[in-house]
């Protein structure tokens, strides 16, 4: 029961390395079983002492959207005030598609955080952590659904949190952008868009100490590179 097919272990490695970080959408609706399932990709993801503290919040009211689509542009302005000499290049980017996509999701935090103790001890973060892999569950879901899929982290937590009645302690983490799109990015947007480049990978892993080199195994077959980039 443990053992995946080959095709089905390629499935998973391709719904990885074609993930993007979508911000064009079309506005066609999407099918309410496959959100079901996606929603349930989501909260199957793991979650540090089993705490499940992510609420996703379906928007539905078209007002409601606008008035998130303004809290967006008003933080979106204030990044680029503090982008110095990136700010036009900041601004000539899309950074959202709030009104085009499909289905907006707000995803948070739950209130009574502090009642969770296991794993959390040292570390109260991990109730983020656990919410940041739902998240990508649902975001590599979407993609074998062939939706795409963008994380906005373009707002004010408070006045998020005020406009959607959420309980004191509940925190609004992320603005998902979910529908379908007319083609998935070639490579991240970003990254298209010269903003950044990905960061070698053996640049990244290291052996034993911090910035000591050589935590990468060396590969047997030299086809690491197949799946990865």
């Amino acid at each position: 029961m443990s053992a995946f097919s080959q095709p089905e272990i390629e499935a998973v490695y391709r719904a990885i390395e074609q993930r993007r970080d979508m911000r064009h959408f079309r506005p066609d609706p999407v099918d309410p079983d496959v959100l079901r399932r996606l929603l349930a990709a989501a909260h199957r993801a793991p979650s540090v002492g089993f705490m499940q503290p992510w609420r996703f919040i379906r928007i539905t009211d078209a007002d409601l959207r606008e008035r998130i689509a303004e809290l967006v542009e008003a933080e979106r302005q204030r990044t680029a005030e503090a982008m110095d000499e990136r700010k036009a290049e900041f601004l000539r980017l899309k950074v959202e598609g709030v009104h085009e996509a499909g289905e907006l999701l707000v995803a948070a935090l739950t209130d009574g955080r502090e009642r969770f103790v296991f794993g959390r001890r040292t570390l109260p973060e991990m109730d983020l952590a656990s919410v940041a892999c739902a998240i990508q569950n649902l975001w590599l879901a979407a993609r074998a659904e062939g939706l795409g899929m963008g994380w906005v982290s373009f707002f004010d937590p408070q006045a998020l949190g005020r406009l959607l009645a959420l309980p004191a302690g509940g925190h609004p983490v992320a603005v998902l952008c979910l529908g379908h799109v007319e083609a998935f990015y070639e490579t991240p947007m970003l990254q298209q868009e010269g903003w950044a480049e990905r960061e070698p990978l053996e640049d990244l892993v290291y052996a034993d100490r911090w910035a000591n080199p050589g935590g990468l195994p060396e590969s047997v077959s030299g086809t690491e590179q197949g799946h990865h980039q």
